[in-house]
């Protein structure tokens, strides 16, 4: 990360995204990571983690978007959902749009991204005193291994980058744990970085890792995010009991809330791949 001339900048792999800032609203080291919020000339206020950009206000939708819908109109009925980081509260609030949620619990360890985000964010906490949602600061893979087995329909990893206190979310051990959570027909997705940076280095062995666990056939989602590096950003789906299918295709198509990029047809189109991306998954 730097920061000069009123640009923040995170490099990546040689590759470097910009955004003029106006001003930085607040920075704090917290037990876990250092947090920082900034003014953008263009981009809405931004939120950083260790240097690398985690949010936008103007593009924060897509990924929250992409994160939530898809998985849930893959499961027949996802009534219990289990949220692994997404302490800015965007992935929840995508999540309690769906009427079938009957309770979506969020584990994040940091308490301090979300409450910056209900300062600095609002839009993304709005749903934060559903009574369907439970917020918990505290370890999720302790929590996924302590969770009653087959209590869970869908767990949603909405983790930053593999390293420091996320590392441990990308584990053949963490996947095992969310295997025992989920109940039959259960569904995970986890962000899983850029096709054109990360395929190797973390795709991959990711894709190695739910399988070792005991997950079918992981599936990528391909989607634009522009504040992210490359541009271009996965989240990985896969099923405890089989191949992951679009089961209540007719209930997206008619889905009773408004987004501004999910849809029926985002979904069937994002599952696929390039070619290079493909023939480096099968190794």
């Amino acid at each position: 990360m730097s920061l000069d001339a009123h640009w923040f900048s995170e490099a990546d792999k040689g590759l470097a995204l910009s955004l003029r800032i106006r001003k930085k609203l607040h920075e704090e080291q917290t037990p876990f990571q250092k947090i920082e919020i900034y003014e953008t000339d263009s981009f809405g206020n931004l939120m950083v983690i260790d240097g690398c950009v985690m949010l936008t206000g103007r593009d924060n939708f897509i990924y929250h978007e992409m994160m939530s819908h898809p998985v849930l109109y893959a499961h027949a009925d996802p009534g219990n959902v289990l949220i692994i980081g997404g302490g800015d509260c965007g992935t929840l609030r995508e999540v309690l749009r769906h009427p079938e949620v009957r309770q979506a619990t969020q584990v994040d360890i940091d308490e301090r991204v979300t409450r910056l985000s209900e300062a600095y964010f609002p839009e993304l906490c709005e749903s934060n005193h559903d009574p369907r949602a439970r917020l918990l600061f505290d370890d999720g893979i302790k929590f996924v291994q302590e969770a009653k087995p087959g209590s869970i329909d869908v767990i949603i990893v909405d983790s930053t980058d593999p390293v420091g206190p996320a590392a441990g979310l990308f584990s053949t051990d963490f996947y095992r744990d969310c295997i025992k959570a989920l109940g039959a027909g259960g569904l995970l997705v986890q962000q899983s970085e850029s096709p054109l940076l990360h395929t190797e280095s973390i795709i991959r062995p990711m894709h190695d890792s739910l399988r070792a666990a005991g997950f079918h056939d992981p599936v990528a989602l391909h989607f634009p995010q522009c504040t992210y590096p490359s541009g271009w950003w996965t989240a990985t789906m896969a099923g405890k009991d089989g191949p992951v299918t679009f089961r209540r295709e007719k209930a997206a198509e008619q889905k009773p809330f408004e987004t501004r990029y999910y849809n029926a047809a985002i979904q069937r189109a994002a599952g696929a791949s390039p070619e290079f991306f493909r023939k480096a998954l099968l190794g």
